[in-house]
């Protein structure tokens, strides 16, 4: 009786193949995608400064404002935030200075190049 599916040995799957080899950035260059605030659509960086549940944050923005800021739904789950996050907002187009939406939460890595770049001034 033949053996069914693919058995061991048979040579699929075993190496990555040309989709697998990419090169790799060299030890001076380092290549970096970060989301930048787009202006034109009034977004803005913020720092979480307290966390008042039920999806919902208390945010610092950069022009000064204190807003509640509610976390969108495809970032629920999906991307944890903590009290000191530097985020990016969304003013509500009715209460602007109140309430805002979240909408992307920076790492350590991604705060330093904007740093570096001069977008992100601590305020």
């Amino acid at each position: 009786m033949p053996p069914r599916g693919k058995g061991k040995g048979k040579g699929k799957g075993k190496g990555k193949g040309k989709r697998g080899r990419r090169g790799a950035p060299t030890a001076g260059e380092e290549i970096m995608r970060v989301r930048t605030p787009r202006r034109d659509d009034g977004e803005l960086f913020g720092i979480i400064i307290q966390m008042l549940g039920f999806d919902r944050v208390r945010v610092r923005c950069e022009d000064g404002e204190i807003r509640v800021g509610r976390i969108l739904g495809r970032m629920k789950k999906r991307v944890w935030m903590r009290v000191g996050d530097t985020v990016l907002v969304v003013p509500w187009e009715f209460q602007t200075d109140a309430k805002c939406d979240v909408v992307w939460r920076y790492r350590g890595n991604e705060i330093e190049w904007l740093q570096k770049k001069g977008l992100l001034k601590m305020f």
